[in-house]
């Protein structure tokens, strides 16, 4: 048959389990070989992938317009967080301009010491995240502040970037402000709250471990000359406008959260806001520096090295890159969607767990396994609740049981998986390789470990044991 022919005189086929495993392990060996072992970039590993999948699929039999649709279906599900990258951009730039983020490293610098400036960063990351029910918010804004301010004190920016995505996740997903918490319990069809009182059992545990081994790595911290906090301090001061009136744009965001403003709107309007109150402060600012700010990004010229480099960035085009590894990440879980590999392999698992432990085990390693191969923390959580959903009914478990693997599977190991959304959001806002953070982020791996060991205690109830053994 030739490879560009459609054949209409026969059905798409359908992949069986052992096949769907090959065809997921495959994918697997190139994004972990180019990736890992070989140190390349996400965007050709993917894009290969991709590729591969199409080619592979056609051979078997899928019609080329299907694998289109697969294509497009994979990329209509990442639509807002794609906007939200390229809105993030200007935020950064925007909040660099208006004095922002150099006010938040100054302060941060005056009421930080070394021995705690891990625990502190972590206690804060958290409550930002509560606040404003964002993990991607807290990573731009207060994640690039502390980056900074770590870089100063000469600790590990792998180590400092953990600290900051497990505060951000772990804050995230206990907020009642956080889209990925609400899909959960929408997805259960219960309460919000009734989903967090179940998620604080595993999450504070995780949080508190968390804690006192941020808290112990921080002790360990070496002594830092001030000579250079002082140099720091004074290139800030001297080269932005370092002042209360600068972290107005972080309250406005606070506030558009408790309003339960969209995140996009949210970003625009506290930009838009940065831009006229940087502006105010220097109303000799051209329209076209602005924009070009917007777009390219913001430039520090302060003549410190360290305070150029670590505060010139942001802009539009600082994640067209990023953009694109979404895409191909996006295409290639389009695919494998379209294909019924990941449903092939999702019905298989619901056939064969009949207790609470396996079912709990099972929707983890899902959740995982879609953030691995699909890479989109929204579709980890839908794919595998609306599959798992009727096996917990079934059994009568809460649903409490099942939302919670969903928001700790789900949606927080979507932070250290190099190709994920989340993984790239990170590793573009605070540049950092993925490899270097993903070791100290301790949060995602614990709560995890958690969230199945919970589910692992949970009983069938008595009335339902004899349908179950039945």
């Amino acid at each position: 048959m030739s490879l560009f022919k459609k054949d209409t005189n026969h059905p798409e086929p359908k992949f069986s389990f052992g096949e769907s495993l090959l065809v997921l392990f495959g994918i697997l060996c190139i994004l972990g070989y180019l990736i890992i072992v070989k140190k390349q970039e996400p965007q050709a590993p993917l894009f290969i992938s991709f590729m591969v999948l199409a080619v592979y699929g056609h051979l078997r039999g899928f019609k080329w317009q299907t694998v289109m649709d697969g294509m497009r279906e994979g990329l209509r599900a990442g639509v807002d967080p794609l906007v939200i990258f390229l809105s993030i951009g200007v935020l950064i730039a925007t909040w660099i301009f208006s004095g922002t983020i150099p006010t938040i490293m100054y302060f941060g610098f005056k009421i930080i010491s070394v021995k705690f400036f891990l625990p502190t960063v972590f206690i804060v990351c958290t409550l930002v995240g509560v606040a404003c029910g964002s993990s991607f918010t807290t990573v731009s804004t207060m994640g690039i502040a502390f980056i900074g301010i770590g870089a100063t004190l000469q600790i590990n920016p792998g180590l400092t970037a953990g600290v900051i995505v497990s505060g951000a996740f772990c804050g995230s997903n206990i907020s009642p402000l956080s889209g990925t918490t609400n899909l959960a319990a929408s997805v259960g069809e219960i309460s919000i709250y009734k989903h967090i009182q179940s998620l604080l059992t595993t999450d504070i545990p995780a949080w508190a471990l968390c804690l006192v081994l941020y808290t112990f790595l921080g002790l360990n911290s070496k002594n830092v000359s001030l000579a250079a906090v002082h140099q720091m301090m004074n290139g800030l001061s001297n080269g932005f406008w370092v002042s209360g009136w600068a972290l107005l744009p972080v309250l406005l965001l606070v506030v558009l959260a408790v309003l339960q403003v969209p995140a996009i709107p949210s970003l625009g309007l506290g930009s838009l806001f940065a831009v006229l109150l940087g502006w105010f402060h220097a109303p000799s600012t051209s329209i076209s520096t602005i924009t070009k700010t917007i777009m390219t990004g913001f430039v520090s010229h302060t003549g410190n090295k360290t305070i150029d480099t670590l505060l010139s960035k942001g802009g539009i085009s600082s994640m067209l890159t990023s953009l694109a590894l979404i895409v191909f990440a996006l295409a290639l879980g389009g695919l494998l969607i379209k294909f019924n590999i990941i449903s092939t392999i999702i019905n298989h698992l619901t056939g064969i767990v009949k207790t609470p432990g396996r079912l709990s085990l099972a929707t983890a390693i899902t959740c995982i396994g879609v953030n691995l191969l699909v890479g989109e923390h929204y579709l980890a959580i839908i794919l595998p609740g609306q599959s798992f959903l009727p096996s917990f009914d079934k059994l009568g478990l809460k649903r409490v049981d099942l939302t919670r693997i969903l928001n700790d599977a789900g949606a927080a190991v979507n932070a250290i998986v190099p190709w994920s959304v989340s993984g790239v959001f990170i590793a573009t806002t605070l540049q950092i390789n993925p490899l270097q953070f993903i070791p100290w982020a301790f949060f995602p791996f614990l709560v995890t470990i958690f969230t199945v060991i919970a589910g692992m205690l949970v009983k069938v109830p008595q009335k339902r044991v004899n349908v179950v053994t039945e």
